[in-house]
């Protein structure tokens, strides 16, 4: 109740149950209770079944396509599916200029076997639909997509296994030729497995709600709705909740919570933890008060704590749902009070309606190509046997490549090399836990073909396109099918079995798949693999590995969707790299390390990203001649209202001259002295070519020089003692020196969370190199941005010893349960961004420079778990000291003596510690040794003396 109300225990005045007797009681003790009034109690009862209501299980409540009278709904979704097929295969070119017939499409499929073929798949998922009765899903799913594709909304190829499906093709519901890549129908609609049919949908994430707004404005806000979500007690979010009741401080918790291991996308429990963590369970053994949070939290844990939408599932009925469900409101939506697998149960039709961000930086991509060049992409008329963007793929450049981004899958696809979009399909669904597995068998097989084996030769057109290795979910029913005979339906119910580890069912499938089946009356029903010619030794062997592998297989079809969506950004960011590269800013433009990396990426490809500018830039990062303009709306305190009224205004007006004319022109009313400021900090306004530190000092004085300027003259109004003239205020700008680089950087980054001028490395760039062992994008490998990539990918290993240098961007302290104070930093060089952690001992002792904006060398040991971005365990800190360029070499005669020479000059170099790096070079290998920074020396004239008596003048030079 206290965490329900955000009170505490022992508060006074709080919310409570007065008694023990809150609960529901049963009949007994409720006629005990009100025995001199039996009556009320029997009346209740009355009531209760006056208000009877039965809910209806597994009968479909899909609501009817509205269509003109007479129109028949099947006949409808068939002369959609033709003209559909008319237009996307071929086979039937000849008849999209002729008026069209159902008829003529099946003249000319009986003279041509590959139209022949299409026409029947089309008419055998036209039967089963029919048969299920899903025709008006169909067109209600058409008719959504339809309006978005004639609204300009972006949508996706599709998503699921809808994709094995011909006619969601002919309709446009998907966009991949399920007969080009062998998708199945039956392991998106199965007959002999009555379920509700599942069509997912991707659409730009910025237009997503038009079209829900479209499907409620159809079929009536009373019959469409959003989904509800229930928010459960995690282990560490109840930690927190029961500990913020208990009124216990919050390091307290804290400490405690952190204990609890994290592990993204699992779930992990308290009990769970205290067998993991072995400091979680000392504490709750040792510690009374944290036993007391922990024992509540675990009686919380698992209960719902709050509800929300969901973020996607959309329900629409052919009644008002009160009539089937309870609803709600949450917030500004009416919901309903079921959650999605109910609603299935019941019958209702459930729908998920996505915002893939991908498909709005396609979307805007595009668009800034039409702008810039004029030229205008059909993304779904690409080609999509372009060798060049497989050439790129393989060479591991995927920067902004949808799922295809992170440093794992980057180093497969340059493995791979892949050719054709099969690879990037099977590519996607090998990279995952499990079927990882087969990757080195799979890369061995595609370079060296002549190799593979087959255990039967019927194997070899089912697998032949993965190099035979198994998969996808699609071939073990293929396998099942064309080996044992089993029905397409059927294949499909022993793929779900098999990967449910279903063993007693395996077993006697087993039994089916070899010797077959035949009824009671002695018909057959399943041939089995030795009645087809297949050995009972090979057939057993193909079982095993099905069972093996079903339980990770993917569906090939959600992954040729995918695909498309991989090689659609790869063709973009290969041909148009500027529009694309904006594009995927715009996207990221609230994530200032996802900014910082696109930015970085663009600068290394030799695309140049333009500081802002109040003249030239808009709200969004825009393109002009192949460079990119920094959008405003990403610098700190500026909103879209004033970018609107900027634009505008100088759209009306012409472009600002100076600080001024930017003043008098825009509209007072939605700017601001904040707004004003931080578009100087910004750098919005060094198109007047005065300094910041000038505009700083008068920025004020003009707002409030033109603010009162247009009180005292509004338009239309004269007084009787002015001049006619229009008043001007003008500018003295004090005589005071531009702020020094590193100021003009601090600003740029506290306004936007980047450096745009430049960065206060770029000084020290040589200096890093030779202090440091490796860079931050050596540790962290390139960063994961897109849902359903695999993480991070280090190119060092748990424990390895590591010098890295750059600038501390944030510091946040910590103190410890024995009261003393660590930190975490975050530490940013030209390449990336980690998190150092310093305990106690060390953060003692280099307290003094932990400060964000330090430029300091962290010397530590790397920390990488699963689940988690590698971190530095802090060891040391020390300053980055400039080197000033001379260096001092010292020749010895080979490697072996190094050891010696060091221990006699040791002390010596102590003496005259300084910023000049010392290098020993070896004649006999040609060897370079650069030592340790605590031995780098100043270029003193004794130091030096010293050292050619020891070595020779000849041997010792300071270049």
């Amino acid at each position: 109740m206290c965490i329900q109300t955000g009170k505490v225990v022992n508060e006074e005045n709080r919310m409570r149950y007065p008694s023990d007797e809150f609960y529901l009681k049963s009949p007994e003790e409720m006629y005990k209770i009100f025995s001199r009034v039996p009556e009320a109690l029997e009346n209740t009862v009355k009531i209760a079944e006056q208000c009877n209501f039965d809910y209806e299980f597994h009968k479909s409540k899909l609501p009817k396509f509205p269509l003109p009278e007479h129109v028949e709904p099947y006949e409808y979704l068939r002369d959609l599916c033709y003209k559909g097929l008319i237009q996307r295969y071929k086979e039937f070119e000849q008849l999209k200029e002729v008026s069209f017939s159902i008829e003529s499409v099946n003249e000319l499929a009986d003279s041509n076997d590959e139209a022949k073929k299409l026409v029947e798949r089309l008419e055998y998922e036209l039967s089963i639909i029919k048969q299920m009765g899903y025709v008006d899903y169909f067109l209600i799913v058409w008719d959504f997509i339809n309006f978005s594709v004639e609204n300009g909304i972006m949508t996706g190829p599709g998503r699921g296994s809808a994709a094995g499906s011909i006619i969601a093709y002919t309709l446009g519901i998907t966009k991949i030729d399920p007969i080009k890549y062998s998708l199945l129908f039956e392991r998106f609609l199965n007959p002999e497995r009555v379920s509700m049919p599942d069509i997912d949908s991707d659409f730009c994430y910025e237009r997503r709600g038009e079209v829900i707004d479209y499907v409620v404005r159809k079929y009536g806000e009373n019959s469409v709705s959003q989904i509800i979500t229930f928010g459960t007690m995690a282990a560490r979010a109840c930690i927190r909740d029961v500990g913020r009741a208990m009124n216990y401080p919050y390091a307290e918790v804290d400490r405690i919570a952190k204990m609890i291991p994290a592990a993204p996308g699992k779930a992990i429990t308290i009990d769970k933890a205290l067998e993991l963590n072995s400091e979680l369970e000392e504490a709750y053994e040792n510690e009374e008060r944290t036993k007391a949070l922990i024992d509540i939290a675990r009686a919380l844990e698992g209960l719902p704590r709050h509800t929300s939408t969901h973020a996607a599932g959309v329900v629409i009925a052919s009644q008002p749902l009160v009539n089937y469900v309870p609803m709600q409101k949450n917030e500004d939506n009416i919901v309903t009070q079921f959650t999605m697998g109910t609603l299935e149960e019941l019958g209702l039709l459930k729908m998920d309606f996505l915002g893939l961000r991908t498909l709005t930086v396609l979307r805007d991509a595009v668009s800034m190509v039409k702008d810039n060049k004029g030229i205008n992409i059909d993304l779904d008329k690409i080609d999509y046997d372009d060798k060049n963007v497989y050439k790129m793929i393989g060479e591991g450049k995927t920067v902004g490549i949808f799922q295809l981004e992170s440093a794992g899958m980057t180093s497969f696809m340059k493995e791979l090399r892949p050719d054709s979009l099969e690879d990037i399909i099977a590519g996607i669904s090998l990279y995952r836990p499990g079927p990882m597995a087969e990757i080195p068998k799979y890369i061995s097989n595609k370079n060296n073909p002549e190799g593979i084996e087959y255990l039967t030769p019927e194997l070899e057109s089912i697998l032949g396109v993965t190099y035979g290795c198994m998969v996808y979910q699609e071939q073990v029913m293929e396998i099942v099918r064309k080996l044992a005979g089993y029905s397409m339906g059927r294949s499909d119910l022993v793929r779900r079995a098999m990967s449910k580890k279903k063993h007693h069912v395996m077993e006697e499938e087993r039994h089916n798949f070899i010797y077959g089946i035949v009824d009671e009356e002695g018909v057959e029903k399943v041939p089995g693999c030795i009645k087809n010619g297949i050995s009972e030794d090979a057939a057993d062997k193909i079982f095993d590995s099905m069972m093996d592998f079903a339980s990770y297989a993917f569906n090939k079809s959600h992954a040729a969707s995918y695909a498309v969506v991989a090689f659609q950004t790869a063709y973009m960011i290969h041909y148009y790299p500027t529009e694309y590269i904006a594009a995927m800013l715009n996207s990221v433009k609230g994530d200032n390390e996802k900014v910082a990396y696109y930015t970085r990426f663009a600068d290394e490809i030799g695309i140049q990203v333009l500081t802002p500018n109040i003249n030239e830039s808009y709200a969004k990062f825009t393109v002009k001649e192949d460079k990119i303009r920094f959008g405003l709306s990403a610098i700190k305190n500026v909103g879209e209202n004033v970018i609107d009224s900027i634009v505008k205004s100088r759209e009306r007006k012409g472009v600002f001259s100076n600080l001024v004319d930017f003043c008098n022109k825009i509209d007072v009313s939605c700017i601001n002295k904040r707004v004003v400021e931080s578009l100087i900090k910004a750098g919005a306004f060094d198109c007047f070519k005065v300094y910041r530190s000038k505009l700083l000092a008068v920025y004020e004085k003009v707002l409030d020089g033109v603010s009162n300027s247009r009180k005292k003259n509004i338009d239309g109004q004269l007084s009787l003692f002015t001049d006619f003239k229009k008043i001007e205020v003008k500018i003295e700008y004090p005589e005071i020196k531009e702020f020094e680089k590193r100021h003009i950087l601090a600003m740029e980054k506290e306004m936007t969370g980047l450096y745009l001028s430049g960065h206060p490395l770029e000084e020290y760039e040589k200096s890093l190199s030779l202090q440091t062992s490796a860079k931050i994008s050596d540790i962290i490998g390139d960063e994961s941005l897109e849902d359903g990539t695999v993480g991070q990918q280090s190119k060092l290993k748990d424990g390895d010893k590591v010098i890295i240098g750059g600038i501390i961007n944030s510091v946040t302290k910590k103190v410890t349960r024995n009261n003393d104070m660590m930190a975490f930093i975050k530490l940013e060089d030209l390449y990336g961004v980690i998190e150092i952690i310093i305990f106690p001992k060390v953060f003692q002792k280099y307290r003094t420079l932990v400060d964000e904006d330090s430029i300091v060398i962290v010397k530590g040991r790397v920390s990488i778990r699963e689940e988690e971005q590698p971190k530095i365990l802090c060891e040391s800190l020390e300053p980055v000291i400039k080197e000033n360029g001379e260096k001092l070499y010292i020749q010895i005669e080979d490697e072996s003596s190094l050891k010696n020479v060091l221990h006699e000059t040791k002390s010596l170099f102590l003496d005259f510690k300084g910023n000049v790096p010392v290098y020993f070079c070896t004649k006999k290998e040609r060897k370079k040794f650069r030592l340790d920074r605590d031995l780098w020396i100043n270029n003193d004239i004794e130091l030096l003396s010293n050292l050619r008596k020891m070595f020779g003048d000849k041997n010792v030079k300071v270049i």
